[in-house]
């Protein structure tokens, strides 16, 4: 803890009143850190440090490199400008070496500018010379490694945009004016000089360097599925130590990541978007030691061995397996909806949408919290948005503070009893049928774009016979897996532990789950605390 007399020997502070040092003294945070810990990530919620010993680098993400913009001697400040403006930190902060810093909370600058009003005029100063430099950098023309050259309103160059947007992959969109479905369409081009056209999702994701193999054969944990309750099961797996593998059929963040807003998520006061939450849940992951391999899908599991064939032959082995697939959206039970996908017609509705809800009218078919969130993005680029609801209201199915703030924009409009029987366009979409079922009226309108979150379902077929499903194909766990025929074992099975011992199902695809972000990061951090408690009876089997 610092003390008055170690602050009185800091010319920053020498302005301050001995009552004003005591006060300090006893108000802000004394911090030692190692070489390479950071004390501040850029995007946090502001504070002032004041550097004691030792020397602060002061980093920024540019063009997708950390870069090192300044450093901080002892005596110095860092968090001048998110203080002054009342703005989270434009850059983040780490020590160079072995460093000591004190953090000043808001309301304990305020309470050390009111004793020495010299020091937020400093710090004041200070926060505009470093405002110049930071403009200087944000005016930099971004060079991208990755160029994507596609048509307009490819369903196929969607998909792509899609993927590299949820997979944290930076990159510039050309468009051509090419015919939607010509063949050598999109094209992928890299710094390198290499050119892809019209590649497999595989094939994106090994040229952009992301992992599409497993590195070893032999795993602790293998989690199949990265969405938010897979992603921290990795995270809590790979902290502990265990050898650690996802498995994920397309990018992180699950149908999770395709929401636009999560607002009831503890932590984040003014709420996240999806996939914010799955690249900060990905990077962790990553950074513990969590393997994470995209574009691969299990094709099928031994329950007897826990062996793994992936898509493509690869085969692994696992001590456990956690099964977090999740769900995916129910498609829209009309004929001709299948030219439609991806012109017009999108299941889901994440943020690297809004290209295509631009100027354009957009229907959303759906009643829950994710349909609410969209249309709430999407009136900020649409022209109009209709939400269609097939029941009498939202409230059976939306939260309050959701249709509360849908009914105060004029731009969105709320139809109940109604839902599409037809749509119509040439390579995309430009119309649809819309039928009143208190009426029985159908009515033709202009529409670009329609977005279809209609429920989910699992997708278990895959699954060996041993794995109890319910009558909805949702997996069985804890007491109802204890109930099954299929459990054998003399020890009842762990609160979230299938049919097959040490197989666990977390999330989503989980029958009875609560189909919400946080009940699926619970149970992803659940699970790995049963998969020591089985791991430590296999032990106990073997050894005794």
């Amino acid at each position: 803890m610092i003390t008055v007399e170690g602050l009185r020997a800091m010319h920053v502070f020498a302005a301050v009143p001995d009552d004003g040092l005591a006060y300090l003294a006893g108000a802000v945070e004394d911090i030692q850190l190692v070489p390479g810990e950071y004390f501040a990530h850029e995007g946090d919620e502001r504070a002032l440090f004041v550097v004691v010993e030792g020397l602060a680098e002061i980093t920024k993400i540019v063009n997708g490199d950390e870069r090192v913009i300044g450093t901080r001697k002892p005596g110095q400040f860092f968090g001048e400008v998110p203080m002054t403006l009342s703005t989270p930190f434009p850059a983040s902060g780490r020590a160079a070496g072995p460093t000591r810093v004190l953090k000043l909370e808001p309301a304990v600058y305020y309470t050390l500018a009111a004793l020495a009003p010299s020091v937020p005029d400093r710090v004041a100063g200070l926060a505009r010379r470093y405002l110049d430099s930071l403009q200087a950098m944000a005016a930099e023309r971004r060079e991208h490694d990755v160029r994507l050259i596609h048509a307009r309103r490819s369903a196929r160059a969607h998909r792509v945009i899609g993927f590299l947007t949820r997979n944290q992959v930076e990159f510039e969109r050309v468009t051509v004016d090419v015919a939607a479905d010509a063949p050598e369409y999109p094209v992928i081009e890299l710094a390198s000089g290499r050119r892809l056209e019209n590649p497999t999702m595989r094939e994106v994701a090994d040229a952009v360097g992301l992992d599409v193999a497993p590195a070893a054969d032999r795993y602790d944990v293998v989690i199949l599925g990265a969405g938010p309750a897979g992603l921290t099961a990795a995270v809590n797996a790979a902290a502990e130590g265990l050898r650690t593998l996802v498995v994920e059929a397309f990018a992180p963040g699950g149908q999770a990541g395709t929401s636009t807003r999560i607002e009831n998520y503890t932590g984040f006061p003014f709420g996240i978007s999806g996939d914010d939450l799955a690249s900060r849940a990905f990077k962790q992951a990553k950074r513990l030691g969590a393997e994470i391999v995209v574009t691969r899908t299990v094709e099928s599991l031994d329950p007897a061995s826990h062996e793994l064939t992936l898509d493509g032959g690869d085969v692994v082995r696992a001590e456990v397996v956690v099964l977090a697939t999740g769900v995916v959206w129910r498609t829209l039970p009309l004929d001709d909806v299948g030219r439609f996908l991806g012109s017009g017609v999108y299941y889901g509705a994440a943020r690297s949408d809004s290209a295509v809800a631009q100027g354009a009218d957009v229907c959303i078919i759906g009643a829950g919290n994710s349909a609410g969130q969209a249309a709430l993005f999407f009136s900020r680029h649409a022209r109009s948005v209709t939400m269609l609801v097939r029941g009498e209201s939202l409230e059976a199915s939306m939260s309050r503070y959701l249709i509360d703030q849908l009914a105060a924009i004029p731009s969105i409009r709320v139809e109940t009893r109604s839902e599409v029987v037809g749509l119509h366009g040439g390579d995309s979409l430009q119309a649809a049928d819309i039928a009143d079922r208190r009426t029985g009226e159908v009515q033709r309108r202009d529409v670009d774009v329609l977005f279809v979150m209609i429920g989910a379902d699992a997708e278990t077929a895959w699954l060996p016979s041993e794995i109890a499903l319910d009558a909805r194909g949702f997996v069985l766990t804890g007491a109802d897996a204890a109930q099954s025929a299929s459990w054998t074992a003399t020890r009842r099975p762990f609160a979230l532990e299938t049919t097959v011992p040490g197989v666990f199902a977390i999330g989503d695809v989980r029958s009875g789950s609560v189909k919400r972000v946080v009940a699926g990061v619970g149970e992803g951090g659940a699970a790995i605390a049963f998969t020591h408690e089985y791991l430590a009876l296999d032990r106990s089997a073997t050894s005794g």
